[in-house]
């Protein structure tokens, strides 16, 4: 039979790759792939009479497998989503002018916008100090990414065009995700409805009020977002969603916080809003129990008495929690603004916190207060707090004699029974 000699599928791949890489079409590829990375665009310009511009270009690459040895792959990527993965402005600007299609979309279902908007240069980094060398490098990058983004919109990017995934995300969306505030502007500017709905009926500024992006909060509201528009599937309101995640947070987190809702409520978003569950931003604040954010929905004149579906009242979702009823001073606050105070839900259920053995006197007291009709007197006092609110207090009182002003405003003295 003589000597034969097997080859391995190793050799075969090699030989493949070699083969591949000697011919003419690889060869043309590269080529492009690197002028248009150079922005070399006479180069493009010639090799485009032998390539279709939209076409995928074929490049070998080099790359180490987990045995140390060196292989080669494919990578398959067309001309423009090259240009702009890259934020190479010449290129991009010669391939459009050269019939690239900045609608072709990718084995992902992304448009070249959606890629540009992916690879976005993160520019904020802490370390480094203005007009050194870096924040200028960093500058000019931001500076070409703007620059991509405004030719491939004048040159009739659908800039609403949803990526075709579960989520369905326009380039709005897109943009919160992942973080690239300086485009939200050019995309409204060039038509993208900055009150557009993704898979899960969040806007934009749903989004950037969930994870508290003040900056990208602030551009969405002056491009017209609206404040009160509600997720259909939960109810929730930009409002809600952004008192949620700021109760959860502590220290310049929770300021960062306060300070997105104060934005919303100072923008026309109704503080009294319930989602489908009968809940508003207060229900949710207090359960978080942060006084900081407590006392601004109460400046903004919070209604204390709203009840849930369930007939919850914010007071009842502050007292399912010990670390919150512990805060005396907050709860009689709470108290002064409630009327009548309703301790149990529908099911007739106490709050779990209030529960605890350790609060067993003061759930007695509470429950008396319950069952105990508040005086004409006190309910008028009521009516004054809750009429004008946490805003107004100080003004009040320059305006009613001390006396009656403390009357109003003077807090059950809770302490002794948190002891």
């Amino acid at each position: 039979m003589g000597n034969i000699t097997k080859r391995g599928s190793r050799d075969l791949v090699v030989d493949n790759a070699k083969s591949l890489e000697d011919s003419p079409a690889t060869t043309l590829h590269a080529k492009l792939y690197e002028a248009i990375i150079k922005e070399d665009c006479t180069t493009i310009k010639a090799l485009l009479r032998n390539h279709p511009v939209n076409q995928p270009l074929t490049i070998l690459t080099n790359s180490t497998n987990c045995r140390l040895h060196l292989s080669q792959h494919t990578q398959s990527i067309i001309p423009i989503h090259l240009a702009a993965e890259y934020h190479k402005a010449q290129s991009l600007l010669c391939l459009l002018e050269h019939g690239a299609d900045p609608e072709v979309r990718d084995t992902w279902g992304l448009t070249t916008l959606h890629l540009m908007l992916l690879h976005w240069p993160i520019t904020s980094t802490p370390w480094t100090k203005p007009g050194n060398r870096i924040q200028r490098i960093l500058t000019d990058i931001q500076n070409n990414a703007v620059m991509c983004l405004r030719i491939l919109c004048e040159h009739g990017a659908q800039v609403n065009a949803r990526v075709d995934n579960s989520n369905k995300h326009s380039p709005l969306h897109l943009a919160i995700t992942y973080g690239t505030y300086p485009v939200l502007s050019i995309l409204a500017q060039n038509g993208a409805q900055v009150n557009a709905i993704n898979e899960s009926s969040m806007t934009p500024l749903h989004m950037a009020a969930d994870t508290l992006n003040k900056e990208m909060m602030e551009t969405l509201i002056a491009c017209g977002a609206n404040v009160n528009c509600a997720v259909s599937s939960t109810g929730n309101t930009a409002l809600k969603l952004a008192v949620c995640t700021a109760s959860s947070k502590a220290g310049r987190l929770l300021v960062a916080g306060v300070s997105c809702i104060r934005l919303l409520l100072s923008h026309g978003a109704k503080v009294n809003a319930q989602d489908h569950e009968g809940q508003t931003a207060l229900h949710e604040a207090c359960f978080g129990g942060r006084e900081a954010i407590i006392n601004l929905l109460l400046e903004f004149e919070a209604n204390v008495n709203i009840l849930t579906k369930n007939l919850e009242s914010p007071v009842y979702m502050y007292l399912q929690r010990s670390s919150n009823i512990r805060d005396a001073t907050l709860l009689a606050r709470l108290l002064h603004h409630t009327y009548p105070l309703r301790l149990t839900n529908k099911q007739g259920i106490l709050p779990a916190g209030l529960m605890l053995p350790e609060f067993h006197l003061l759930r007695e007291t509470l429950l008396t207060l319950s069952q105990k009709p508040l005086s004409l007197e006190d309910i008028c006092k009521r009516n004054i707090r809750n009429m004008y609110g946490e805003k107004y207090k100080h003004k009040l009182k320059q305006l009613l004699p001390v006396k009656i002003w403390n009357s109003v405003y003077c807090c059950y003295d809770l302490a002794y029974l948190l002891k």
